[in-house]
């Protein structure tokens, strides 16, 4: 061996060595982050498909794995004990919690297994200062919550709450009862007698004197303690029940049963839910108060726990939310339709600031959302009683919900005690709150419901109330502005996609129910007949409620209309027959329809808005767009033009635009009747054949394109990775604020993409001050094209590794560009957060009408279209170096295009319904449209700028990129939120690295021994040759 190989095998040794010691040291977890090592042992919550005691389910999981050891049973010690129940906790060994869940779950009487998360609820929401204090509060990453928010026990400020990521005790001064005229109902010998109240709350004292008839408590925590010591369970059965005649409660005689669920710490966990709702089931309960509330609607041992108590005839009343005044932030369970859902009014009866909004988002990105809140309440400043006497006030929807659920307590005493369960359940006492309510002039079916609650309508409603279903809610008119928004916002027009309207059916005959033929509509006049309506509908309803959705067009004959149309929606109702009855029994629910149309207006002024490739928070990871805003962690408000981007919406129509909403694939419409085309804060893939359409609308069919992306970083988002204490499993950004990646596949056709970095800063445009927060840049532009370029700062990590090796880049970033494509033209931003009502700094409304402008109208703004920013030269990236995807996460799992069907869904036209959709030569079932035009590459681009469409743009294996890459790598990194994952990351990778340089040294050595042995011997045979 020479001496150059022998110091080469030394060099590599000695960097491999090196090397291991600087990633040891790189990747050894830092003491103030909060990654902490798992614990030996995680609670699971094992479901079972059957009600039985505790021992027989243990027994049966011991039986059928073999006893083994890495598993132990947890007794519950409870009041729900001597029950028969369907769940078992079980504490599984974090090494082997893969192999025993995936043994668990192949046996036929278990359901699933979930971890039983831990609910932390200190000092979340109010600060020392008064403040919220986020879930990255005190540099700590805090889960983005599966389960509750915290507390609140101060008074509501005015101004946009943010979220916090548990479920909420949403309470947050005033004798309420007289505005209701309780003291009619008292006067009649209405008090709440003989009725089973539930409060799970915080407890309360057995002696205190504001309750006359508290009559058991019972504690679900691991404290030894019935009593209330933080005062909110008191202040809420003191809404509902108290006597104090400074703080009167709406039923005083109420039968108060106390479930404690939360410590002194403010903490709670899911299987104590559990079975606090299972012996509320077996307890017989009547009226349950749930003041806290989660933006996690997939938690479904929790949402399923909920709906099997409201189908036992259980009515429960629970706070909306205090992320109000945002749109789209609706809390569960208040969402859920057989839950009456409770907002919050002030005594002006204006919606109160912390009030959350609807609509659901259940629904979306693929259907619309449904009414919600319920009803609204006194919610600001209501007088409540103390922990030991006295009173005091409380502001909050979870003080609302108490007020609701009061109200309620005095309306099940009404009827009397023997025909209450035949009477009464969670459809029908809705039906008489909603039905009686007051509707406030003002705010909108998505922020009041049905309206303010009114006690004495609802009495008149439940005297004479016989068992029927209802739809809710009954009329939609769109000449009653504003509580109509956002319909009478934008009148009917042919050739529009289909408006959808989604509305609860409320079944008080039954708890379950059955639609018996398809809805009909009734139109009332001649003209009445150019309305086309296509219903989707509940198979089944139940637990005492289903939906009706409506979606709605103008036939292509009334292109040229203009007036109102008027009809009825009908629909049969049937559930079995009741206590006593024989036959079946049957209700006609019938939905009044006022409709404004116009005539089709012209193509420029049309901008359709792509929902389909929105995901939202849950099922996975989905960061905030701005990464600045450190308190509210997810993007979970839907994304929807009429939830968080609804001052959008509305600055749109003041402007003149239509906007129309798309939740189906790009395939899916026809390009020939719409100007632009907006694509904002999108984080899903795209279909080859998305992809194809989108480039022959573009170059052939004059559709003009309008993109606003945001950050993307793979290095971001794995520093954004903690692990978390709840589920025992790791949290990584499923993807970025937008899907760059899948954005510039879209793009590539027109020589157009955006980059990795990070930008933050302020810039002036128009004499307009603009807040960049969290975008991204442009890298690649067509020249002829307008790029506006400013300077910012990098936050990503990329620009940190850059900056720390000596890098420097003091070029200004480009974020704006607009270009003409033949006769179509294309804008690109790189940040949403301006459009984006949840955490907006200042908009740039502005700025989108003028690129709207310029894209429907072909208007061009001197300052966007000035000939200092034209391009001389294309911008240019090679694509090797464009953002990648993750190789570490199967997205799958989160997008509705990996591994789908491409189909039109039931929100397209109706001649696409269940197709591939228009254009293209995709395979199976298509409708190609008459005159529809193939793509021409050739000639007659007419384009003003240098701009070459690629005939063949470049598609990647999408799913193949994404869940394969680097193996290696996705076990170091995996996030997989259904399987908690234990990977000791830290230290591995170095330690493979050490062992190999020491095999290295090893081997080099003994290669040393084994050239001296050889010139020993070379030297002895040349003395022995020389003798």
């Amino acid at each position: 061996m020479t001496t150059t190989a022998k110091i080469s095998i030394f060099s590599i040794s000695l960097i491999i060595l090196i090397t291991s010691i600087i990633i040891f040291h790189l990747t050894k977890p830092n003491n103030n982050q909060t990654l902490k090592p798992p614990s030996p042992q995680t609670n699971y919550i094992v479901r079972f498909t059957q009600y039985k005691p505790s021992n027989t389910h243990k027994q049966y999981l011991l039986q059928n794995t073999n006893n083994c050891s890495n598993w132990k049973w947890v007794h519950r010690n409870n009041p729900a004990s001597g029950y028969p129940t369907d769940f078992g906790l079980v504490a599984i060994d974090d090494v082997e919690v893969g192999y025993v869940i995936g043994e668990f779950e192949r046996l036929e009487m278990v359901k699933d297994v979930t971890v039983d998360s831990s609910i932390r609820l200190r000092d979340l929401l109010m600060g020392n200062d008064g403040k919220r204090i986020g879930a990255f509060s005190d540099g700590k990453k805090r889960r983005p919550g599966k389960i509750f928010t915290s507390m609140s026990f101060g008074e509501a400020e005015d101004g946009n709450l943010t979220v916090d990521w548990r479920r909420e005790l949403l309470s947050h001064k005033s004798q309420v009862t007289s505005l209701f005229g309780a003291d009619s109902l008292w006067s009649k010998g209405y008090t709440g007698a003989k009725v089973k109240m539930a409060i799970f709350d915080t407890g309360i004292r057995s002696d205190h004197p504001h309750f006359r008839n508290i009559k058991e408590r019972t504690n679900w925590t691991n404290e030894d303690t019935l009593n209330d010591n933080l005062g909110h369970g008191t202040f809420v059965a003191g809404v509902i029940a108290g006597e104090d005649a400074e703080c009167l409660g709406f039923a005083p005689d109420t039968e108060i049963y106390a479930f404690r669920v939360f410590t002194d710490a403010q903490v709670s966990y899911t299987s104590w839910f559990l079975d606090a709702f299972n012996y509320a089931i077996a307890s017989n309960m009547d009226v349950l108060n749930l003041s806290i509330g989660g933006p996690d609607y997939l938690d479904l041992p929790f949402v399923e726990k909920v709906l099997e108590l409201t189908a036992s005839n259980i009515i429960m009343v629970s706070a909306i939310g205090n992320d109000g005044p945002l749109y789209g932030t609706l809390n569960n369970p208040g969402d859920q339709s057989d839950v009456i859902g409770v907002g919050g009014i002030d005594y002006n009866d204006h919606i109160a600031s912390f009030s959350s909004r609807g609509m659901s988002t259940w629904e979306i990105p693929h259907g619309y959302g449904r009414v919600k809140p319920d009803i609204v309440a006194y919610g600001r400043e209501i007088m409540g009683s103390k922990i030991s006497t006295g009173c005091k006030t409380l502001s909050g929807t979870s003080v609302a919900s108490p007020v609701v659920a009061g109200v309620v307590c005095l309306l099940v005493s009404v009827i009397p005690e023997n025909e209450r369960k035949q009477l009464l359940n969670p459809a029908s006492m809705k039906q008489a709150l909603v039905e009686g309510a007051a509707k406030l002039s003002g705010p909108n079916m998505y922020e009041q419901g049905a309206g303010r609650v009114d006690l004495l309508e609802s009495y008149e409603i439940l005297k004479t109330y016989t068992p029927r279903a209802s739809i809710f809610p009954s009329v939609l008119d769109y000449t009653d502005c504003p509580y109509a928004w956002p319909f009478c916002q934008q009148p009917l027009y042919a050739d529009a996609m289909p408006v959808l309207f989604n509305t609860t059916i409320l079944n008080g005959m039954g708890v379950i129910g059955y639609i018996e033929s398809q809805p009909v509509w009734h139109p009332s006049n001649e003209e009445s007949n150019l309305l086309s309506i296509h219903f989707t509908y509940s198979d089944i309803i139940w637990p005492w409620t289903g939906y009706l959705a409506l979606h709605m067009q103008i036939k292509e004959e009334g292109a040229k209309f203009s007036g109102e149309i008027e009809g009825n929606v009908t629909v049969k109702v049937y559930s079995p027959p009741g206590l006593g009855e024989t036959s079946f029994r049957h209700s006609t629910c019938v939905l009044r329809l006022k409709l404004k149309v116009i005539p089709t207006p012209p193509r420029s002024v049309r901008v359709l808005w792509d929902q389909f490739h929105s995901i939202k928070y849950p099922p996975g990871y989905i960061p905030r767009d701005s990464l600045d805003v450190r308190n509210d962690i997810l993007d979970w408000h839907g994304d929807h033009l009429h939830t968080n981007f609804h001052i959008m919406f509305n600055m749109l129509r003041d402007a003149g635009y239509y906007i129309e909403t798309l939740g189906s694939p790009l395939t899916c419409f026809d390009a020939r009747h719409y100007g632009t085309l907006m694509l904002v804060d999108l984080e899903d893939e795209y279909f080859e054949e998305e992809i194809q359409k989108l480039r022959d609308d573009v170059v052939n069919t004059g559709l003009s394109l309008v993109v606003f992306g945001d950050w993307y970083n793979v290095d971001t988002m794995v520093k954004m990775r903690f692990f978390d204490d709840n589920t025992r499993s790791w949290w990584t950004p499923v993807t970025g604020g937008a899907n760059i990646p899948a954005l510039n596949d879209l793009l590539a056709p027109f020589g157009i993409a955006f980059g990795d970095r990070i930008l933050n800063g302020d810039f002036n445009l128009n004499d307009e001050l603009i807040k960049y927060a969290s975008g991204t840049n442009i890298v690649k532009f067509p020249s002829g094209g307008y790029v506006h370029s400013f300077p910012f700062y990098d936050s990503s990590e990329s620009a940190a590794t850059h900056s720390f090796l000596g890098g420097k880049d003091n070029a200004d970033s480009p974020i704006l560009g607009l270009v003409e494509v033949g006769g179509s033209r294309i804008a690109v931003y790189g940040d949403s957060n301006c459009l984006d009502s949840s955490h907006m700094v200042t908009n740039c409304y502005w700025l989108l009408r003028k690129i709207l402008d310029f894209t429907g109208k072909k208007v061009k703004d001197p300052i966007l279209f000035s000939n200092s920013v034209k391009l001389k030269t294309p911008l240019h990236q090679d694509d090797d170096q464009l953002p990648s995807r993750r190789t570490d996460l199967n997205f799958s799992m989160y997008s509705a295009v990996l591994g789908k069907e491409l189909i039109c869904r039931s929100d397209s036209r109706f001649d696409v319904w269940g197709t591939k959709g228009y254009g293209l030569q995709v395979r199976g079932r298509n409708r190609r449209l008459p005159g529809y035009k193939a793509i021409d590459l050739g000639m007659g681009l007419n384009s003003s700028s240098d701009i070459s469409i690629s005939k063949s743009p470049k598609v990647v294996d999408k799913s193949k990129e994404i869940s394969s890459g680097n193996k290696f790598l996705s076990l170091l990194y995996r996030d997989d939120l259904d399987v908690p994952v234990v990977f000791p990351s830290h230290w591995l990778v170095p330690a493979v690295v050490g062992v190999l340089g020491i095999l290295l040294l090893i081997n080099f050595w003994r290669i040393r021994q084994k050239r001296r042995r050889r010139r020993k011997g070379s030297n002895s045979s040349g003395r022995f040759s020389n003798l």
